[in-house]
């Protein structure tokens, strides 16, 4: 089981802890279950990157990358190491603590995710 915080570069959301989260599911379903606001326009398959969180603690209990995963996260405008898409970011087995911060998502896509529409 995981702990797993969620901060929020937006102002006014205060952070939310959850605890006792199973392995076996993506971040983005984590936080829809406990009604936590997180963009996925695709529908949570890999093909924009509206769920783009950063993983501030716990990368290590997260399934590496995939290829195209990377590819959308380098379009990401302000993208670091730490970078993820909430769809992609599956809990493995075990358990520990998972830092998230979720960027403001306010900003339309165009303004914060580099995407010419």
């Amino acid at each position: 089981m995981y702990r797993i915080s969620f901060s929020f570069i937006q102002p006014g959301i205060k952070p939310v802890m959850l605890e006792n989260v199973e392995p076996g599911q993506t971040l983005l379903e984590v936080a829809l279950k406990n009604d936590i606001e997180l963009h996925h326009n695709c529908g949570g398959v890999c093909s924009c990157t509206t769920c783009h969180l950063f993983i501030e603690k716990g990368m290590e209990f997260i399934d590496d990358m995939s290829k195209r995963e990377k590819d959308f996260v380098k379009t990401v405008f302000g993208h670091k190491a730490n970078s993820r898409l909430g769809c992609q970011s599956l809990l493995l087995d075990g358990e520990g603590d998972v830092e998230i911060t979720v960027p403001d998502q306010t900003l339309l896509p165009d303004e914060f995710y580099g995407f010419d529409f």
